[in-house]
């Protein structure tokens, strides 16, 4: 089953990370994972991420696989990532 995934996160700088992320773009589409980058309007280092993935659990394998962990672990990302997952009612 495809979930909706909705990710906020605090970052340094919007577009060094928009740049980052769209490096992974390649292991996102094979991962089955569909997602668009968002900033929030007044708040510069609020960043968001929408998409879907075929499952959670395809989503959680991508997310900690050695490339996305080189985004978390760069120091452009400062927070923790909240995660929400969401599906068809």
């Amino acid at each position: 089953m495809t979930v909706t995934v909705i990710i906020s996160v605090e970052v340094s700088d919007f577009d060094e990370w928009k740049t980052m992320f769209n490096e992974i773009e390649e292991q996102r589409v094979a991962a089955g994972i569909h997602a668009k980058p968002y900033r929030k309007p007044g708040d510069p280092n609020a960043a968001y991420v929408i998409g879907t993935a075929p499952s959670k659990e395809a989503f959680t394998a991508f997310i900690t696989s050695p490339e996305r962990m080189k985004i978390q672990n760069s120091g452009i990302i400062t927070s923790q990532p909240t995660i929400t997952f969401l599906e068809d009612g």
